[in-house]
């Protein structure tokens, strides 16, 4: 499918459901004579390291012609100040309780009206990489955020012939194309920590105060999943990647969770080389509800650089860096200075070259959901062979905040939070993921799984653990055993991590966490206009009160 961006004189106008006030105003914007259009990759680079907060490295980008980039092109760094992170509290989603399209779209014009005689650049990318789902997206950024808007371009797909024609071919959709304004210097007077406005039933959103790269690449990928969820496919925050066979079906495992849970870590992970392995992608794709298969939404990977010092084969397929130190090696090169010694949250656009193994459409339909929590009441793995409660802790998907976010306030970063499907980007009812997800377990029959990738008790649960545990259900060496004796789950039987499911503190605090995901769904319904179906309080008030009866011998 692919979105429009043109249209007959007769289709201009309010009848038409593309268009919408916010979207109105923020296409206007695109027109003017401040905004200059950068065409490719090489032409955004020149831009890059003219801007005056840049580091030009003196390390060589991999592959730099291949990618569109100068033959000689340099790593290329741009940090910003204090935040270093998203603002989940910025966001003001159209549709949702107290915000109002009329206020939103006032802020905007006199966000654009302070802005009209500043010099913007901007430019256009796909997101989605297989004409079974390939949209178009527009960025606009003031003129000194050049690095921002190369990033952009080097995370989504550039508009090269070849992906021109692919989404020539594309079924066209009665969707607009994608359009995000965005201005890091300019401050709502109400809104000190950053506004985000999102019309997503018009393809539109507007990034205002917030210089953090990550804002717009989630603000585009949480546009393009809406567009998807509406036409067919299942939105996904998470990693995809499928085990090839000679002799049996393939397995195709999809794992979700937050930046940090340990999902890319498991996406890339190669396994000794003991298996036929293909990448889809470790943070954005789209399930087709119809078939199973799976499209990747970004040919590169933003990820963490906490985990790559120097001497790591992995800063070989760094393009543009975020948030790093800078100092000299002792030939006198300009080199990185990561594991997140300046600042949390270091980030790295990372070409598509760091995955050998990479493939961009997922024919084998998918057969495998994990759920990646952070819950110590649970141990390393779980099967859970009944759909509502598979998707009961999708939604209820408990974890902990990462360095990934700007937390506003005084919040507690250990606390055990709900996000459902792992997916802090959804801007439409979380009952209609709930279906979809349900749907993929019922109907397609995949197997569910929950992986606790933090601590289990006091004991942390190692990255091998988890592996050792994949291949195992790859190759159906696993051993399972009761859960606590609670229907539709059971545990991977683990020496180094037994579970004492007759100890009545245990059962007591594996009850509370039930409880705390029972009370998110209640509190949910309480603030959103969105209801929950009832089996999802049902089964886990179910399992509660088995956890409460007396043990059998």
């Amino acid at each position: 499918m692919s979105t429009k961006n043109s249209y007959q004189l007769a289709d201009i106008g309010r009848n038409n459901p593309i268009f919408s006030q916010i979207r109105s105003t923020v296409e206007t914007a695109f027109y003017g004579n401040n905004m200059h259009h950068v065409d490719d990759v090489a032409a955004a680079y020149h831009l890059a390291t003219k801007d005056p907060g840049t580091v030009i490295t003196d390390l060589p980008i991999y592959r730099a012609s291949d990618l569109g980039l100068p033959a000689d092109a340099k790593m290329l760094i741009a940090n910003t100040g204090k935040v270093v992170g998203r603002t989940a509290q910025a966001r003001r989603i159209l549709g949702n309780p107290g915000v109002s399209e009329t206020d939103m779209a006032g802020r905007l014009r006199q966000a654009l009206f302070a802005s009209a005689h500043k010099d913007f650049i901007k430019t256009d990318v796909l997101v989605g990489l297989n004409e079974d789902f390939i949209v178009r997206a527009h960025l606009a950024i003031p003129d000194g955020f050049a690095n921002n808007l190369l990033s952009y371009m080097l995370n989504f797909q550039p508009i090269t012939k070849a992906y021109q024609e692919m989404f020539d071919q594309s079924v066209a959709y009665p969707e607009g194309d994608i359009y995000i304004y965005a201005d890091p210097t300019y401050h709502d007077p109400d809104y000190p920590d950053g506004l985000a406005i999102f019309d997503p039933q018009h393809n539109t959103a507007a990034i205002l105060g917030m210089p953090y790269f990550g804002e717009l690449k989630k603000s585009t990928l949480t546009l393009a999943w809406s567009i998807a969820h509406r036409h067919g496919f299942v939105a996904c925050h998470g990693g995809l990647k499928a085990f090839h066979f000679k002799d049996k079906q393939d397995q195709v495992f999809a794992m979700f969770g937050l930046s940090g849970s340990g999902k890319s870590t498991l996406t890339h992970a190669k396994h000794g080389y003991k298996y036929d392995i293909t990448v889809l992608h470790d943070d954005a794709f789209v399930i087709n509800r119809k078939d199973g298969s799976s499209v990747a939404l970004e040919p590169s990977y933003f990820d963490k650089t906490n985990d790559y010092p120097m001497t790591s084969d992995e800063t070989k397929y760094f393009m543009t860096i975020q948030n790093v130190g800078v100092t000299l090696d002792d030939q006198g090169r300009k080199v990185l200075v990561t594991e997140d010694l300046r600042n949390g949250n270091g980030r790295t656009i990372k070409s598509r070259y760091a995955s050998t193994n990479r493939v961009d459409k997922e024919a084998a339909p998918i057969n495998a959901i994990f759920w990646i929590m952070k819950d110590d009441s649970l141990p390393p793995v779980i099967k859970v062979d009944d759909p509502v409660l598979a998707a009961t802790f999708g939604a209820t998907l408990a974890t902990k905040r990462s360095s990934a976010e700007n937390i506003i306030g005084d919040v507690d970063r250990n606390a055990l939070v709900i996000e459902p499907f792992a997916n802090p980007f959804r801007v439409y009812p979380l009952s209609e993921d709930y279906h979809d997800f349900k749907a993929l377990f019922e109907e397609r029959h995949l197997d569910c799984y929950l992986l606790n990738t933090g601590f289990f008790g006091d004991k942390k649960i190692p990255k091998e653990i988890t592996l050792g545990a994949l291949e195992a259900i790859v190759n159906n060496t696993t051993e399972w055993e009761s859960f606590a004796g609670l229907d539709h789950m059971q545990n991977l039987k683990l020496a180094d991590f037994p579970v004492d499911y007759r100890n009545t503190d245990y059962r007591n605090l594996v009850a509370t966490r039930l409880g705390i995901r029972a009370n998110f769904v209640d509190h949910y319904q309480h603030d959103n206009d969105d209801r929950l179906p009832h089996e999802i309080n049902d089964i886990l008030v179910h399992l509660q009160d088995q956890l409460k009866q007396p043990i059998k011998k």
